[in-house]
């Protein structure tokens, strides 16, 4: 194999590292972005069932005034029979008492059916507390997880990047530069091998002069399809496939 191509080569596969390390800290942060959602959406869900606890209590307290009050008329008009004279006033009197009564009556139905409604959502708020600190620990779990990878990702792109200015340096500049456009253009995936007399990269059918060039190895070769450098070892097949 060319030196050149062994220097390309060991380039590549730093370049495709640091490809990969770049690409799993970008996901980082979306990552404990939507973890951090997950925790607030099971929040969100027990402050709603805290809520509507707190509505059924209010309208059950509201019902107890409202019984309250009701008592309250019926005293003033038992006191108000007490001092009347009148037959008509008293029976007048009397059916506001009833109506009073029977206002308490239904007052006390709706009370029982909040009771149970309440019942219901203090359940609900149960099962919402323990959905909400059970994702609150794992959410918090998971993002300790992802910071502690994170940092160790962005050491690993440290020390790839630290050398790879001198793995460029020792392939000659007009390669290089090749290399570098093709990087641009094609993504990690610049050199490549051929198999069954197709270009690893395109996989295109190569003519038969490139593939007997680049078995020569005497100068690099590129395929003439997408222009990405081709290389040869001789585990490689380089018959066209019937």
């Amino acid at each position: 194999m060319l030196e050149v191509i062994e220097k390309l080569l060991i380039l590549q596969d730093r370049d495709r590292n640091l490809q990969r390390v770049k690409t799993e800290l970008a996901h980082i942060e979306p990552e404990r972005q939507a973890l951090k959602a997950k925790a607030t959406g099971t929040q969100a869900n027990l402050e709603a069932a805290k809520n509507k606890g707190k509505q059924i209590e209010s309208e059950r307290k509201r019902l107890e005034l409202d019984v309250e009050a009701k008592k309250q008329q019926i005293e003033k008009y038992a006191l108000q029979q007490f001092q009347t004279k009148k037959n008509e006033e008293y029976r007048a009197l009397a059916h506001e008492i009833e109506n009073c009564k029977k206002a308490i009556v239904g007052l006390d139905d709706q009370q029982i059916v909040l009771m149970e409604q309440a019942e219901v959502a203090q359940k609900e708020i149960g099962v919402a507390t323990q959905a909400a600190n059970e994702a609150r620990k794992v959410v918090e779990g998971q993002i300790t997880g992802l910071g502690q990878r994170e940092e160790n990702l962005k050491k690993e792109l440290a020390e790839l990047e630290s050398n790879r200015e001198e793995l460029a340096a020792a392939v000659d500049e007009s390669t290089r530069s090749r290399y570098e456009r093709l990087l641009k253009s094609k993504g990690s995936n610049v050199v490549v091998g051929i198999q069954h007399g197709v270009c690893g990269g395109c996989h295109m059918k190569l003519p038969t002069q490139i593939l007997l060039s680049t078995r020569g190895q005497q100068e690099i070769v590129t395929c003439i399809n997408c222009g990405r450098i081709l290389f040869y070892t001789r585990d490689m097949d380089l018959a066209v496939a019937d």
